[in-house]
């Protein structure tokens, strides 16, 4: 490991100094690599071949603008599922051809906001399809389905299936046509998502065929989304093998030929990236600053709150850690097991649990691999904590701010405070 944790540290931080970053942009940070990002957009992009295709950055992910522009710079198009997920996106520079909204639950309004825009909409019940046909009638539209197959690290983000309140099930779909009907919605998308973080391709795949199977009911389609969810490997201090996006991608390729060859318009297919895409281009970085011992347990506490990095308290999601002191990688020997907490005021605030870590002091630096994805982008204010900075290592330059850090100001900015009245009066 030590040697697959210096070669990792090499390449994703190059000639940048570490200690000097956090010395520079404060403890907690989040860095981002351009040239992974880019490598990974590209990567997305060449998934499918022979057919029309379109990889759709899922902006939850990640909303940070510059990473958004960077997507858009490779052509990556877009998913966003909130109003302003969208306006981030317009201020990336995309245009509503790009961008495809698939909200879930939501208002009147909120689908006007993206009806006013000439976006497409994906719904997801019968109820949200006949909302949209009240907001847009005449207008077209995409369904969200649920065919039961599902996939994912955790039961929390599987997203298809009997326990999941995501999609039309195929049952529903004589009744989804007739809502259609009732409104003149043409329906020319299809769009699923089977959950996050599959690692084989298998079910994903099954997923697809069958996708593509309901597809035949739908003379007007333009559209077919076959959904997100790729994984990468958060293990990969231990040699955990990628995602083989090499057969996966034949795969999809061949059944997206065969299904567009009996088509008898032209026909977009789409693919749902978000973690893939912003995973790996970011990594946390964040500072010890006490090592205690609690019965058997020692405990290594950090400024990485539950507030800054979410997923390990929601999901039990593993991160790798590596260990920085004095601007050195420390190394993989004379182990202990520890358990790496935040400064939040909860017992659920961990990093990493029983975790085997060089001997950690105070003032050392926690480096959080693969935390480009759902890290800042869920981070919060609880506690009244300050959210972190959030920094660029651009393909040629110096490092970039690209988000600052929270002030105290930001945390008592939109709070409305009574006037006191004059005693006298």
């Amino acid at each position: 490991m030590s040697e697959t944790a210096k070669r990792y540290i090499d390449e994703y931080f190059g000639q940048t100094d570490i200690t000097e970053l956090v010395r520079t942009y404060g403890s907690p940070l989040y860095v981002y690599q351009e040239a992974l990002l880019r490598r990974r957009c590209r990567e997305m992009q060449q998934l499918v071949q022979g057919v029309p295709f379109a990889a759709h950055y899922s902006v939850k992910a990640n909303t940070n603008l510059e990473l958004l522009r960077i997507a858009r710079d490779e052509g990556l198009h877009a998913d966003a599922m909130s109003p302003g997920e969208i306006l981030a996106l317009e201020a990336a520079g995309y245009d509503a051809d790009a961008i495809f909204f698939i909200p879930n639950n939501i208002s009147r309004d909120e689908l006007r906001f993206a009806a006013d825009r000439g976006i497409l909409i994906s719904v997801d019940s019968l109820d949200q399809l006949d909302l949209l046909g009240s907001v847009q009638p005449g207008g077209r539209v995409s369904l969200r389905l649920n065919l039961g197959i599902g996939a994912g690290h955790h039961e929390k983000v599987i997203t298809a299936g009997d326990d999941t309140k995501f999609g039309i099930t195929e049952a529903q779909l004589d009744q989804a046509q007739a809502i259609a009907r009732q409104y003149q919605l043409t329906i020319t998308g299809l769009n699923q998502h089977i959950g996050s973080l599959f690692m084989e391709p298998a079910p994903y795949l099954a997923a697809a065929e069958r996708l593509l199977s309901a597809a035949r009911c739908f003379p007007d389609l333009e559209m077919i989304d076959f959904g997100g969810g790729f994984g990468i490997p958060y293990h990969k201090m231990a040699g955990e093998a990628r995602l083989d996006l090499a057969a996966l991608g034949s795969r999809l390729s061949e059944m997206a030929k065969r299904f567009a060859s009996t088509w008898p318009r032209p026909l977009m297919f789409m693919t749902e990236p978000g973690r893939y895409i912003a995973a790996e281009a970011g990594l946390l970085i964040g500072t010890v600053h006490a090592v205690k011992q609690n019965g058997p347990r020692i405990y290594v506490g950090t400024d990485i709150g539950f507030n800054v990095l979410a997923r390990p308290m929601l999901y039990d999601a593993w991160h790798d850690l590596l260990v920085i002191r004095r601007g050195r990688l420390l190394p993989q020997t004379g182990l202990e097991t520890v358990t790496v907490t935040g400064n939040i005021c909860e017992s659920g605030d961990q990093i990493a649990a029983d975790r085997p870590l060089p001997e950690l002091r105070c003032d050392d630096l926690v480096v959080v691999l693969d935390a480009g994805a759902y890290g800042y982008s869920m981070s919060s204010n609880y506690n009244q904590r300050l959210r972190p900075a959030e920094v660029l290592l651009p393909e040629s330059g110096r490092p970039r701010l690209i988000r600052r850090r929270d002030t105290y100001d930001d945390l008592l900015r939109g709070m409305l405070f009574p006037v006191e009245s004059d005693p006298a009066d």
